[in-house]
């Protein structure tokens, strides 16, 4: 029996500047200031396999030596290119290109070809093409996978491979992995079971690492745990590239994910791992499974509870308030799957660090599923559940039915069904409450419970708004309303940073405190005013890097760090010289 999760949950200790003293100190930084050191690779390969390496080709660009050396004289063109004129036409191609599928298609393409361009591209346009590697583009990239599919990325373990997952995971060619990003594609974003399809969103997430973190990418994995599918459509698609079998369940995908888990460690035992997109209760009973036995945490329970958390925290100081001011929020939460209760959770465990009993800080929350209200005379509720039904109220009741008593002042939403957050939920929550937090956080935009229009015109500009998926600024009434994206982009690559730059051999409950009291605390004061309680995302180095720095620290506090910076050099100079940079490496052949 899955014991409940605040069985396991501890109280949190945390020693973060405070509120608004990282925005007073935050400097950004070049990438000359990052990373100061000629990136060498050691290879056996020459020839066509350097050329069709990604990781090594530099298409136009090898100089006159490297050709010579590299025995690829002749092969490609014969004068060098720089990166940055690479850039030029690859990004005026890109550019020509109209259709959000057709644009990711293209990066797909480039990033096969070469990695070092690939992530130039998209750091020196982030913003724009974000949401086309990410959310909300990836949600059909995933969905056509099998239509679109080109060149294999990564590693499938599959039911197939039972009993010979140390052999498969010996296959992958690289040694040294810091990261794994892995999902069995039953529950990709608010789309439901795409099976193998599932694997653009581990590749999405490491380009992220990559580009948000400064992991290197030379060092991810991304993998998908191919169990089956249910999704009937892809059952009978003869173009589907999965096992066409339902999914294992139960004690036997239990037993799937033990052996690898077990062949995965043992091949790259410093790597963090993060379990992405699994549905519930496997995902919860993964992370309780795990997590005191390897380094790993789950994204959608854990990294996007702390941007959450992050963003109802920076509301508060939105509204002149402090982070002690969590334990007055009344949260209405529509969705009680591995997000919401995850979200919730990370909520309750910040409610209780600032000083209320766990069972007060449960009493803030009236949580909702597709039945209703988590009310007395629920019998259907998983013991994560439990602790949020609601014991004084009968179940089954709508959000619509119960406003007036809650008279919620944060609205989360989490239920992957688009348009939950009504006109009257909003103007009734704007009427009594200064700046309520309205935060449509299901992905893609499609499953969005409101748009930034709707929140804006609806709650006649009283409000903060965040979504899981961007939307752009609103004008109403001749005012311009910032919007946020409470996206667990801001959380998961800066954890990262931290977590593979101390070698931290777990990934404890803390981790995500510190991650969102540091975010929450970035905003100016000036942002603030403004309704803007993130920085831009092309400011997601700097983001990551506060992020990195106070995990790191935490690891060392906590004893689980197993690397410390050089002698000289303090955790900030330490993150920052690990941070990756789009340069070409120098390559050195040897015959290893």
């Amino acid at each position: 029996m899955l014991a409940p999760i605040q069985s396991i949950a501890r109280p949190v200790s945390t020693v973060i500047p405070a509120a608004g003293a990282l925005a007073a100190k935050r400097t950004f930084f070049a990438p000359s200031e990052v990373y100061n050191k000629k990136q060498v690779i050691i290879t056996k390969k020459t020839g066509l396999d350097i050329i069709f390496d990604p990781k090594l080709n530099k298409g136009s660009a090898f100089t006159a030596d490297e050709k010579d050396r590299l025995g690829i004289r002749g092969l490609v063109p014969p004068r060098p290119q720089t990166l940055e004129a690479q850039y030029q036409r690859c990004k005026a191609n890109l550019d020509k290109i109209e259709g959000p599928l057709e644009k990711f298609i293209f990066l797909n393409a480039l990033q096969d070809r070469n990695e070092t361009l690939y992530y130039k591209m998209i750091l020196e346009n982030f913003v724009e093409l974000a949401p086309i590697i990410y959310t909300p583009v990836v949600g059909e990239a995933c969905q056509k996978f099998h239509k679109i599919f080109t060149r294999t990325r990564g590693m499938y373990f599959s039911s197939a491979d039972r009993g010979q997952m140390s052999a498969v995971a010996a296959n992958w060619p690289y040694d040294d992995v810091d990261v794994i990003v892995v999902t069995d594609g039953s529950r990709i974003l608010g789309l439901g079971d795409l099976g193998a399809g599932g694997m653009q969103i581990p590749i999405g997430k490491l380009t992220l690492y990559v580009c948000g973190g400064g992991i290197n990418p030379r060092n991810v994995l991304p993998i998908v745990l191919d169990v089956g599918t249910n999704n009937k459509d892809l059952l009978n698609d003869p173009l589907y590239l999965g096992m066409q079998h339902p999914r294992l369940a139960g004690e036997e995908f239990h037993a799937f994910v033990d052996e690898w888990v077990s062949a995965i460690t043992d091949r790259f035992p410093k790597a963090v791992i993060q379990f992405e997109d699994f549905m519930m209760p496997n995902a919860l009973d993964l992370l309780l499974k795990y997590k005191d036995q390897i380094c790993m945490f789950n994204d959608d329970i854990q990294s996007t509870g702390a941007i959450t958390l992050a963003s109802v925290l920076a509301t508060l100081r939105a509204r002149g308030g402090t982070f002690a001011d969590i334990k007055k929020e009344r949260f209405l939460c529509l969705g009680a799957g591995s997000s919401g209760v995850g979200v919730c959770e990370t909520i309750v465990d910040c409610i209780v660090a600032e000083g209320a009993t766990r069972e007060e800080a449960y009493n803030q929350f009236y949580m909702f599923d597709h039945k209703g209200l988590l009310g007395k005379g629920r019998d259907d509720l998983l013991p994560s559940q439990q602790v949020f039904m609601r014991k004084d109220t009968p179940a089954g009741k709508t959000p619509a039915e119960l406003l007036e008593k809650i008279k919620p002042t944060i609205l989360l939403g989490l239920s992957t069904t688009p348009k939950l957050f009504t006109k009257e939920m909003l103007s009734f929550v704007s009427s009594y409450c200064e700046k309520p937090g309205v935060f449509p956080l299901s992905n893609p935009t499609s499953r969005s419970e409101c748009t930034a229009e709707e929140a804006v015109e609806y709650t006649n500009g009283n409000l903060i708004f965040a979504s899981g998926s961007p939307f752009d600024p609103v004008t109403y009434k001749g005012k311009t309303y910032q919007t946020n994206q409470c996206n667990n982009s801001y959380s998961f690559p800066g954890i990262g940073l931290g977590l593979v730059s101390s070698r931290s051999t777990r990934v404890p409950f803390e981790t995500f405190q510190v991650c969102a009291r540091v975010i929450a605390s970035i905003a100016t004061p000036e942002m603030l005013k403004t309704g803007k309680i993130f920085p831009d995302l092309s400011d997601l180095r700097a983001v990551s890097l506060e992020v990195g720095v106070e995990v790191a620290k935490m690891a060392e506090r906590m004893n689980l760090a197993t690397q410390f910076p050089p002698k000289g050099m303090d955790w900030r100079e330490w993150l920052k010289h690990n941070m990756w940079q789009p340069e070409y490496p120098h390559i050195v052949v040897k015959n290893l």
